[in-house]
């Protein structure tokens, strides 16, 4: 049997994809000295918020997700970011591979909103990992067969992820902004009161709707 162990080295942005997107480099090991021919590898990617802490704007924004900060005890939960697949190629003893992570950016969507609530620090993540191991068996009267094996589900690691790492990866494709998503009625509305009030640009359509609403709260005290 083999015996694998897993370890991430490195997470870096990706310079010329066509959405934001980071590298995860991966260091994976066989401890046994068999022959590998190939790996069909699974990773699951979590974010694990309970190990870090927040400041109280990071937690102002987090509310969304977890609620009051008094029951984080409970609500703070893990979060999915993606599940990546990647065939490795032969080896014996070590190799490096790098797992491609797409940076989901929609603020509808969990994980990117988390990101996105976090000014500096780190993001904990958690890499699990499962595949199908295919080597060829060489011992005495096995005729050089090929076996298949499992990756055991016990096979993670930890890295924390730097939150400057992640912006890199945003801004490249979104310098200084974000993106949300809307229906297209709001969007039509949207355009109707863009072009009624001349404006050039969205910011300035959001702000002048945002504008309007804190004066009619004013108002309302």
């Amino acid at each position: 049997m083999t015996e694998f162990s897993f370890d991430c080295t490195g997470i870096a942005a990706q310079q010329y994809s066509a959405a934001p997107a980071l590298d995860i480099l991966l260091r994976i090991s066989e401890t046994t000295g068999a022959r590998i021919d190939a790996v069909a590898l699974r990773c699951q990617v979590r974010i694990e918020p309970t190990r870090r802490r927040y400041g109280r704007d990071e937690a102002a924004r987090l509310y969304d997700l977890f609620g009051d900060a008094a029951r984080w005890p409970d609500t703070l939960k893990p979060l999915q970011v993606a599940t990546l697949t990647a065939v490795v190629p032969g080896f014996r003893g070590a190799t490096d591979t790098v797992l491609p992570l797409p940076c989901n950016y929609d603020l509808d969507v969990a994980c990117a909103k988390y990101f996105h609530a976090l000014d500096d620090g780190e993001i904990p993540l958690l890499l699990l990992f499962s595949g199908t191991v295919f080597r060829t068996d060489t011992a005495a009267g096995q005729d050089g067969r090929i076996q298949v094996e499992q990756v055991p589900w016990s096979k993670e690691c930890a890295y924390r992820l730097p939150v400057k790492i992640w912006r890199e990866a945003i801004d490249r494709h979104f310098p200084a902004g974000g993106w949300i998503r809307a229906g297209r009625e709001t969007l039509d509305a949207l355009q109707r009161f863009k072009s009624a009030q001349a404006l050039t640009t969205w910011d300035a359509t959001l702000e002048a709707l945002l504008r309007r609403a804190g004066e009619r709260a004013d108002d309302r005290a």
